[in-house]
């Protein structure tokens, strides 16, 4: 069973992590979610499930504008081929989570450490990053360093790089 928004919200709680959550409508996609914007400040993310062909997942958290070559970015971020996105029903075991829920958060599914975690250094670049609480029915603010520190107490090993266009 997936853990919840509720089991993210006491996990980072335990951490020491503070961030805030404003619910919303349900939001499935960028432009869905560049409604909210003058109401929640900071950084907003854009998430993608890749694959490469020898089955490795990457999950690339980016600014919610920013553009990835996708024929190409498997050289960056460690793919041994080309990459697509990953199937719904891998995404849903790994992270936990559907399409058009993809987050950052989603890490705290992924026990077994099988997805790298890629962010984009432009994003980094802001001292707060917003991201899905686990469903897209909401939207959690974090400092920058807080959401390194929760990836890292997920067991993943974050990758800061630039790998938006």
């Amino acid at each position: 069973m997936p853990k919840t928004e509720s089991d993210l919200l006491a996990f980072l709680a335990q951490l020491g992590i503070a961030v805030t959550t404003k619910r919303h409508p349900a939001l499935f996609t960028v432009a869905d979610s560049q409604a909210l914007r003058g109401e929640i400040a900071g950084g907003h993310t854009k998430n993608l499930f890749l694959k490469d062909k020898k089955d490795n997942f990457f999950l690339v958290t980016l600014e919610e504008e920013a553009e990835v070559d996708l024929k190409q970015v498997h050289h960056l971020i460690g793919g041994a081929s080309r990459v697509s996105f990953g199937k719904p029903e891998k995404l849903m075991e790994l992270l936990g989570v559907v399409p058009g829920g993809v987050t950052v958060f989603g890490l705290l599914n992924d026990a077994g450490c099988k997805v790298k975690v890629v962010l984009d250094k432009a994003l980094m670049e802001n001292a707060i990053i917003n991201a899905h609480p686990l469903t897209n029915e909401a939207t959690t603010s974090i400092a920058a360093d807080d959401l390194v520190n929760f990836i890292k107490a997920t067991g993943h090993d974050p990758v800061i790089l630039k790998v938006s266009a």
